[in-house]
């Protein structure tokens, strides 16, 4: 294989993994870990309801339905940001915010804004500082650290984790 394949295959395969893709349908925005644990709870609940009121044949349909149900409200909420869009804006962007030096490129800047994003907690709630260590180690583990110092995209990973807790709380 050609390094220019290589190079184009692994884009795509870093494309599809920001899209995060359904593997079944190939729709972006896939969340297993989110739907799996709302399928667990939600079928759990809704078949020890079902139970209590049609017995055993009623603990099954329920569990069933319950699953459904809860595994797309667990998807739902794990949803509180779209990588591709997050993806999308840093990258039109990112040259528009004061910390920007025209010596980095997106490529540069992308695993800073990515590790925001994905520090941000669940509920919202938590201020940068509560989270600056959890982006910090992420952004070192996707290899932000082979092209900037954590001085230099810190600020980055503020602002993205910042752009996410924000639209997460006007969301509600």
């Amino acid at each position: 294989m050609s390094a220019k394949n290589k190079e184009t295959r692994e884009h795509s395969d870093r494309e599809k993994e920001l899209r995060n893709e359904d593997p079944l349908s190939g729709a972006a925005g896939a969340h297993p870990v989110g739907a799996g644990v709302g399928a667990a709870i939600g079928g759990a609940a809704t078949g020890a309801l079902a139970g209590a009121v049609a017995g055993p044949v009623g603990t099954a349909v329920g569990t069933v339905v319950g699953g459904i149900v809860g595994g797309l409200a667990g998807k739902s909420v794990a949803e509180g940001y779209d990588p591709t869009i997050e993806t999308d804006y840093w990258r039109n962007e990112h040259r528009n915010r004061p910390y920007y030096n025209d010596a980095y490129s997106f490529d540069d800047y992308e695993p800073a804004y990515r590790a925001g994003w994905e520090s941000r907690d669940a509920d919202a709630s938590a201020e940068w500082a509560d989270s600056e260590a959890k982006a910090r180690e992420r952004w070192e583990s996707d290899g932000g650290a082979s092209s900037m110092s954590w001085d230099e995209a810190r600020l980055a990973s503020e602002d993205a984790y910042n752009r996410v807790r924000i639209s997460k709380k006007k969301a509600r």
